[in-house]
């Protein structure tokens, strides 16, 4: 194509009238398919109005989302490569610009094929991915997005700071690249086994009732953990399928610990992952009560001055 310019005509590289109608063509798909893709969410809407259950609309949505992607790539190669001979040739360029220019895109792609194909987390569970701990709220080609919750202070020095001493939410939605999944573990807390096994401490002096202390730690512990015959059936027999847990021991108990100072006894037990800090809230209520009631005090640590150096004071000269 060629126009005229103060009485000179200019050739337009790449723009014919061949590659005109190809961009009409082009435009024309991309409408088509974004009211399709509105038309089938539209009916996604209607069809689960009465179904409470996010992860089957999370799915429907991605599934619209991956078949509209298609047909925009192989629309997009009918239109503009219908010559074999030219398609090859354009698609090893372009391979060739993508691997260099988009790596960390095209590496994030393949994060979300590993993350569908691997069952590594799911939308709604419990995570901790690229330093980032949370529930996925949502799962994307390139980016999955976390409401991040807090840590508890043992575990809180990283960075970002955080002001949340517990595993609930602090309000931050965080956005992570799926290439992680190459780089760093991802822990996963509900995936299969949705329970944690928690520890509670105590300090307790060796003058005091330390069986007494024990009894009424390990009494909390059982009336706040989940008991083995609670445990949903469908999670202990998928864990026992894929796993093997050696030592698994559900039922609570108390591990004592000498140190220099006092006797540390550790309550071990087997919880949910959500609500641990409404249950370690309540066992510190009973146990300080109990302990209370029982004249048992927590120790502390304490320093004892034995002594001070002489002091000497001489006149000076004036």
């Amino acid at each position: 194509m060629t126009i005229e310019v103060f009485g000179q005509e200019i050739r337009l590289l790449f723009l014919t009238e061949e590659n005109g109608t190809k961009l009409l063509l082009t435009a024309a798909l991309v409408l088509v398919l974004l009211a399709l893709r509105w038309i089938a969410r539209g009916t996604s809407r209607l069809v689960l109005r009465g179904v409470h259950n996010e992860k089957a609309r999370f799915w429907t949505r991605q599934a619209i989302n991956l078949a509209v992607a298609l047909l925009l790539f192989l629309g997009f190669l009918s239109i503009w490569f219908d010559d074999p001979s030219r398609l090859a040739t354009g698609i090893g360029l372009v391979t060739a610009g993508l691997a260099f220019a988009l790596q960390k895109v095209i590496t994030a792609l393949a994060g979300y094929v590993v993350i569908l194909r691997g069952d590594t987390f799911n939308v709604g569970d419990r995570i901790t991915m690229g330093g980032v701990r949370g529930d996925v709220i949502a799962l994307g080609f390139v980016r999955t997005t976390i409401m991040e919750m807090g840590q508890p202070p043992a575990v809180q020095g990283g960075e970002p700071p955080q002001w949340v001493r517990s595993r609930q939410y602090t309000g931050r939605v965080v956005t992570v690249t799926n290439d992680k999944v190459f780089d760093e573990a991802v822990y996963n807390y509900t995936r299969d086994f949705p329970y944690l096994w928690e520890e509670m401490t105590l300090p307790v002096r060796y003058s005091d009732d330390r069986g007494r202390a024990e009894q009424i730690l390990l009494a909390a512990a059982r009336r706040h953990s989940v008991a083995a015959e609670e445990m949903p059936a469908a999670a202990l027999a998928a864990m026992q399928r894929r796993y093997f847990v050696r030592g698994a021991d559900f039922e609570p108990r108390v591990y004592w610990r000498l140190t220099d100072n006092w006797l540390e006894l550790t309550a071990r037990f087997l919880t949910g992952v959500y609500g641990v800090r409404d249950v370690k809230d309540a066992m510190s209520r009973e146990v300080l009560a109990e302990l209370d009631a029982a004249g048992i005090g927590l120790a502390s640590a304490t320093f004892e001055v034995v002594g001070l150096p002489s002091l000497r004071v001489e006149p000076g000269d004036d």
